[in-house]
């Protein structure tokens, strides 16, 4: 199903071919391409290099673990228990080298999730994140210690038929994929004062 974006000007293919699938194929994510995404996740910016990202991860062949981290979901996203893998980002939310909160360490899990995403989009993957998920259960039953924030669970796999989904999810699967203009947030001379580069 192609849902490629509309762009103003032109952008790489991965990212204007990526997007969040809720159906997912019944076939397994490959070790090595799992290691791809994880080690692309590695290499992501971060504000004074403290990488504060950790990620759980739990391929549906793990069940253990694939359950635990499938009962945390909320119930609107049960749909992300058909996807092969299924992981949690968690926020170290003080700096290592001094002790100090960063404010930053959401903005840097966000950039090792980006990275994770377009290597998997690279790999023939797809990705779906979502906040939709017990913060408390996760800390719960993954043992998440106190200053460490659970993020966004995600789901991994190759994408599937929009039909095997329910009626509701199934619209959504195949709506277009839809974007504010950039004159709504990209601003120059003050807050909502659109950027005049835009128009030159």
């Amino acid at each position: 199903m192609n849902k490629t974006a509309e762009s103003r000007y032109p952008i790489h293919e991965l990212i204007a071919e990526r997007w969040s699938p809720r159906a997912f194929a019944d076939r397994d994510v490959e070790r090595e391409k799992l290691g791809s995404l994880l080690e692309a996740a590695r290499w992501a910016a971060s504000c004074f290099n403290e990488q504060p990202w950790s990620f759980f991860v739990a391929p549906r062949d793990r069940t253990e673990d694939f359950e635990r981290l499938a009962s945390c979901l909320v119930e609107g996203n049960a749909w992300a228990k058909s996807a092969p893998v299924l992981m949690l980002s968690v926020a170290k939310l003080a700096f290592d080298r001094n002790g100090k909160p960063n404010r930053h360490a959401l903005h840097d899990v966000g950039l090792a999730a980006a990275n994770l995403t377009l290597q998997a989009q690279a790999l023939g993957l797809s990705v779906h994140q979502m906040a939709g998920f017990h913060v408390g259960r996760a800390r719960e039953v993954l043992a998440i210690p106190d200053g460490f924030e659970p993020v966004a669970m995600i789901a991994i796999g190759y994408r599937g038929d929009p039909d095997s989904l329910p009626d509701p999810l199934k619209e959504r699967e195949l709506t277009p994929r839809l974007r504010k203009q950039l004159d709504a947030f990209v601003f120059g001379s003050g807050w909502e004062s659109p950027a005049a580069l835009l128009n030159e």
